[in-house]
């Protein structure tokens, strides 16, 4: 369920979902609840990957990975941009732009999910698309409604000394930290919404595994049982 607040989005505010993120298994660690309760409101959901992820792991088994994650949360729809993973940063932003704005003149979504330009872990492919997709989005004419994942200081206080511990963030990363009152959507990840989360995130074998050795199912669903939104304005800043 999402957060009540009502200056806060509800998930059938969205409308269409664009989810564009670089690797197989971002879109379930940051909006696995989202995907499935828009889903299940009959919305559409596309997910756009930048790349194979090949180079955390076999891509084509990633592939398959990503196929059945998005199924346990409903979604059909998915496209593939062909970059090569780790390798998204030294990309020319024309061509990046390019490939995100065709998507967007597709798909034509209401609102666009993707990382902030903090890249969430400070990944160079996380930074890079969320440079192209803020690029295309203002190259559309801001057609559609762009919302940044983010993470709040209540999860850091809870959750920053095991998400270091895990390497989550990459060296000498600056994760981001919003106050509560900055997000614009707040989806609480429990009761099914939880169970199909946790079953999104475990299709990610390759990726999630370690993470579920280290610190068993329980603490794992706790970890990401929140995923949180801010809103870009016009200008490219959160509103």
């Amino acid at each position: 369920m999402r957060d009540r607040r009502p200056d806060r989005l509800h998930i059938t505010d969205l409308g269409t979902v664009l989810g564009v993120w670089a690797h197989p298994d971002d879109e379930a660690f940051l909006s696995a609840a989202v995907m499935a309760q828009a889903r299940d409101a009959g919305q559409r959901v596309v997910v756009a990957t930048a790349t194979g992820g090949e180079a955390g792991g076999n891509g084509e088994e990633r592939s398959r990975e990503l196929m059945r994650s998005l199924a346990a949360v409903g979604v059909t729809e998915h496209e593939f941009l062909g970059f090569h993973d780790g390798h998204c940063d030294g990309v020319p932003m024309d061509g990046g732009v390019a490939a995100v704005r065709r998507l967007l003149e597709q798909i034509r979504p209401d609102t666009i999910l993707t990382f902030g330009p903090d890249g969430m872990t400070g990944h160079g492919d996380h930074v890079a698309v969320s440079r192209w997709v803020t690029g295309a989005w203002r190259a559309s004419g801001h057609r559609s409604r762009l919302l940044h994942a983010t993470l709040t200081g209540s999860f850091h206080r809870r959750w920053g000394a095991l998400s270091s511990a895990n390497g989550i963030w990459m060296p000498g990363a600056v994760p981001p930290s919003v106050p509560d009152k900055a997000v614009a959507l707040h989806v609480s990840v429990t009761g099914a919404s939880a169970d199909r989360k946790f079953a999104a995130l475990q299709a990610h074998a390759s990726q999630t595994d370690g993470l579920l050795r280290a610190v068993g199912d329980e603490m794992f669903r706790d970890w990401w049982a929140a995923e949180t939104f801010v809103e870009v304005d016009a200008i490219g800043a959160a509103a």
